[in-house]
């Protein structure tokens, strides 16, 4: 029985791959990501003090924080860990294209034209959040936290602590500004719809609340609100792309 057109396009476009070719395709995912974050790191660190002094410091500078060191070889370790964070943010857009290539086999032949605009809006939408977190959220956060409370208790704060708060808040900021690129996919997969995303607004308002008093890092609420705001922009962003996911779905 000959082949039909269908089954042809079909057989061509989608390679049948057995579980154990699955693992090795993500093995050699994982070990490429973490290849591109090492080679990243590797560039920071000629880069550190840089780095360290009029990045990562700035906005405790800004807000007159004076941090201390209280362990032993505790600069050395926070050199590398900085390394490590600035080599995957150097490498991100690397990472990202090469987790796309594991999920590319999944897509049709037209959806894989669009593989290099999802890399390049996938990394925006994680620098977008980032520099939110960087330029906003922590400073406002910081200063709060330093002049909350009785002039009879200085507050000081370890590096450790800072370095913990510094990293939290870039890395959820960034992946939740990735919420219109999974809004996309979730559309695209039949999981969700833009009348579904509307009906569901008032649940939508509280989970956001909830997202921003867990996130930020103090308990006042205009640091909450300054993250809430931009999470009912993205939402309200993230039924526009579903419209539009609908629209190529359907098309």
């Amino acid at each position: 029985m000959p082949e039909t057109s269908y089954n042809k396009f079909k057989s061509d476009e989608f390679k049948e791959m057995t579980f154990l070719e699955h693992l090795e395709e993500l093995r050699w995912t994982i070990i490429k990501s973490l290849l591109g974050i090492v080679i990243g790191g590797i560039i920071s660190w000629f880069l550190i003090d840089f780095i360290i002094n009029q990045i990562i410091l700035l906005p405790a500078k800004s807000a007159g924080i004076k941090l201390q060191n209280l362990k032993p070889f505790g600069q050395l370790f926070l050199y590398f860990q900085v390394s490590i964070f600035s080599g995957l943010i150097i490498s991100l857009p690397y990472v990202v294209y090469q987790i796309w290539k594991f999920i590319e086999p999944a897509l049709h032949r037209n959806e894989k034209r669009y593989v290099s605009l999802i890399v390049f809006f996938t990394t925006i939408s994680f620098l977008l959040g980032a520099a939110f977190a960087y330029f906003v959220l922590l400073p406002y956060s910081l200063k709060f936290a330093f002049n909350f409370g009785t002039f009879e208790i200085e507050n000081k704060f370890s590096i450790d602590e800072y370095l913990g708060v510094f990293f939290s808040l870039i890395i959820l900021a960034g992946v939740i500004f990735e919420l219109p690129m999974l809004s996309f996919f979730m559309t695209k997969l039949g999981l969700l719809t833009p009348k579904l995303m509307r009906k569901f607004w008032r649940y939508a308002i509280v989970i956001i609340f909830i997202l921003a008093a867990l996130i930020t890092p103090t308990t006042d609420p205009v640091s909450q609100a300054l993250l809430a705001i931009p999470l009912f922009l993205l939402y309200e962003i993230s039924i526009w792309v579903s419209k539009i996911s609908l629209r190529k779905k359907i098309d």
